[in-house]
This record gives structure tokens, sequence and C-alpha cells, in this order.
């Protein structure tokens, strides 16, 4: 299995372009819940080992890399795109727009960022690149995609307490079976993408969906 390097960053080093940022999203295809973005720079003389995309990684590593990341990166940054946002603007650009809130949030000011996908943001504080598959690729993307997942779903466990009723705790938004029958029952929460099927049929008509998702 090919797994994350710190090379591409090196080279921006070599060639006078340091600090280099790792971006990374969690949380996109949920139908609650917000967009969440993490902004990571790494130390290179101290990467902490173990490193790889969020998703090939369980619940128990992802926390422990998470405490480590936050113990030995250089800095740190984590921006929310909310459901009403993505509701707005939807999920593409509420996801980018929180990108660039991550990167100029970070204490140390990042020359170069690199993002995750095919996208790069407009607006972006810095110079940046796009790398698809890139949370398999950099490890600074691959610790910006822990930070993100980890932060959005220790979210979306609390705003299970609050709403229990939809089970926010065990499937962090997702389109779950018992997620699904939940919303059925119950109607969407405040914290449910109003813009995403099956949440939008909710809506009696257009001015009915308008007025939740400006509120």
């Amino acid at each position: 299995m090919i797994k994350p390097h710190f090379r591409i960053e090196r080279r921006h080093f070599k060639e006078g372009r340091w600090p280099v940022a790792g971006i990374d999203e969690a949380g996109r295809g949920p139908l609650a819940g917000p967009v969440s973005v993490a902004a990571v720079i790494l130390d290179p003389k101290d990467l902490p080992r173990g490193l790889n995309d969020s998703k090939v990684l369980d619940a128990a590593e992802r926390e422990r890399l998470y405490e480590i990341i936050l113990a030995k990166a250089l800095s740190v940054s984590v921006a929310l795109g909310s459901a009403r946002e993505i509701d707005r603007v939807n999920i593409r650009q509420a996801t980018l727009a929180a990108m660039c809130r991550a990167a100029a949030s970070l204490s140390l000011r990042p020359v170069h960022v690199l993002v995750d996908g095919s996208d790069l943001p407009a607006g972006l504080c810095c110079a940046g690149e796009a790398i698809i598959k890139g949370d398999a690729t950099s490890i600074s993307i691959a610790a910006a995609s822990i930070v993100a997942k980890v932060t959005r779903d220790r979210l979306m466990r609390r705003l299970g307490a609050s709403f229990p009723v939809y089970g926010f705790g065990q499937h962090a938004g997702y389109a779950t079976r018992a997620h699904l029958d939940a919303i059925a029952l119950h109607r969407p929460s405040p914290f449910h993408r109003y813009t995403f099927s099956p949440m939008r049929p909710k809506a009696s008509n257009e001015e009915e969906l308008d007025a939740l998702t400006t509120c």
C-alpha cells in the first residue's frame, strides 16, 4: 500500500517556499452537521509516525493520531461550514470557503498550501496547489484529514446528545437506514441540510424551503 510522504513539502522547502500547510475536509456527504476543514503545518524536524488518510484508519487510531498531531504540529486550525451555509451556497462552495478560513486562521502564516482534491479555492491567503487523492500522498494533508474527521465526529456526538432521536453519535449524519427513518418520523432538525435529499421534499413548497435555508 502506498502511504503518504513528506517529499512534496520538502521540495517546496528547498525551493524557498515555507511554511507549507496541508488542507483537507470531512463531512461533504452527510445529511446533517457541518463540513469540517482542517489546515496543518507539520514540523519537518518532528514528523508524527503513522499518518495516513483518515478513511483508512479506525476511530481509535484517528483519535490517537489527532492528539499527536496537535502536540507536534507547528500550527493547526479548523473551520466549519454550517448546514445553513451549505444550504445557501451548496456543499462545494461552503467547503472551499471553509478551506480559505482554515488557511487564514493558522497561527503560522503559510506560504503555500496543499489542498486535497481537484479544486483550489479562490481567495486563499497564499499560493497553493490541489492534489487529487492528496490525503494518500502528502502527510500534511493526511494530518489535516485526521484533524477534520476527529473534530467533526466529536461535534456530531455532542449534537447526538442534544438531539438523541436522530442518532448522530452513531452515524455522524450520514444516510443510514436508521437516520432516514428518524428523519421521516421526526422531520429534520435545525442541523440538517435542507437542500439535501430527502430533506427537500419535507418543505411543502419553495417558499417554505427558502425560509428554512435563510434563517
